[in-house]
């Protein structure tokens, strides 16, 4: 905590300075979102480069000065959190002053511009992201405030703990990590008791684009119990990418990606080749958008493509037959066909890329 105190000082003692010899304070964060910015390296994922561009907050731009002041207000939120050793969400932060904000999404980019201008983690700024992510399957663990949570003894759904920095004793005898792409084919894998049925498992959904902190309980699994990591998407570029935000990290966290990334994550299904190879009807297979085939194409463009020859390969059977399809399609071939037969081949043959 000291730390971040001192960082914000360091930031208000710059504006104060700027103010001493009359001129306008500036405050200045890198550009995190321009891809000139990120580097890939294997072993981490999307990382920033150390001397990236940056921009500049001005506080005498009639542009960049309600942002400035923005900056700052938050700055004084966070220096008292931290005093105080208290902690608010970034919807709490919005709900403070929303006419002031004018918008979530403008708290959560402040938010993140912050954590990378102070070089800080967002956790340790005393800022909590709210969770949508489940877990369960074979674990327990202690949350911060001494609450014990096992998700081995019934098919019950937990909420991704919303501070899993602070979660310890972590207990498993699951032989790997399942991510699932979407609470409905979740809940369906729990209904068919996958993860006592074939072998202990822990299975873990961010439901849809994952959240912060399913992003870093998934990368707590990986550093804790070292066992395979497997996704389950749909076999379209939307889950393709979702994938990656797992495996390789977001553009726009790769200031963070230490944290959150697991690169060893492996892509289980659904796979394009697999439509194929299972003989699903094209009638259950769905035709691509125009914004299917953009986001592929800027997918199979992306670094870390050019290193996994197989993903290469399978998207490139995606983009030839201009087909997506959702995991639902199994039940095509039989009602309980992805939990009874899809997943245990796959697992026991090794059928992941």
């Amino acid at each position: 905590s000291s730390e971040v105190l001192e960082a914000i000082e360091n930031v208000i003692q710059g504006v104060l300075q700027s103010l001493a010899q009359k001129k306008a304070p500036v405050l200045t964060v890198a550009n995190r979102a321009d891809w000139r910015n990120i580097e890939f390296k294997d072993s981490v994922g999307l990382q920033m480069i150390p001397h990236c561009t940056t921009k500049q907050i001005r506080s005498d731009c009639p542009q960049s000065a309600p942002r400035f002041a923005l900056m700052l207000k938050i700055l004084s939120m966070i220096y008292k959190m931290v005093q105080s050793n208290t902690y608010a969400t970034k919807r709490d932060i919005y709900y403070s002053d929303t006419l002031l904000f004018g918008s979530q999404s403008a708290v959560d980019g402040l938010i993140n511009d912050i954590s990378c201008m102070l070089k800080i983690p967002r956790r340790s700024l005393h800022i909590l992201s709210a969770t949508k992510g489940f877990v369960a399957g074979n674990l327990s663990y202690t949350e911060e405030d001494g609450t014990k949570v096992n998700c081995t003894c019934s098919a019950t759904v937990f909420t991704v703990p919303s501070n899993v920095q602070g979660i310890k004793n972590l207990i498993s005898h699951a032989k790997f990590v399942l991510i699932v792409e979407k609470d409905a084919t979740f809940q369906r894998l729990l209904d068919d008791d996958f993860f006592t049925k074939v072998s202990p498992c822990i299975m873990i959904t961010g439901r849809g684009v994952p959240d912060l902190n399913t992003r870093l309980l998934v990368r707590k699994l990986w550093d804790s119990f070292q066992i395979p990591i497997f996704s389950l998407m749909d076999a379209d570029p939307h889950g393709v990418e979702i994938m990656c935000v797992y495996k390789y990290g977001s553009v726009s966290m790769s200031f963070e990606a230490h944290h959150l990334t697991v690169p060893s994550i492996k892509w289980l299904g659904l796979l394009p080749s697999d439509l194929k190879r299972l003989n699903i009807s094209k009638d259950a297979l769905i035709p691509f958008t125009k914004q299917d085939q953009n986001k592929l194409a800027s997918i199979q463009k992306r670094p870390y493509i050019a290193c996994q020859p197989l993903w290469k390969k399978e998207l490139e059977i995606m983009a030839a037959s201009k087909l997506k399809a959702e995991i639902q399609v199994l039940t095509s071939l039989s009602q309980d066909y992805l939990s009874r037969v899809y997943l245990p081949n796959k697992l026991q043959f090794g059928g992941w890329v």
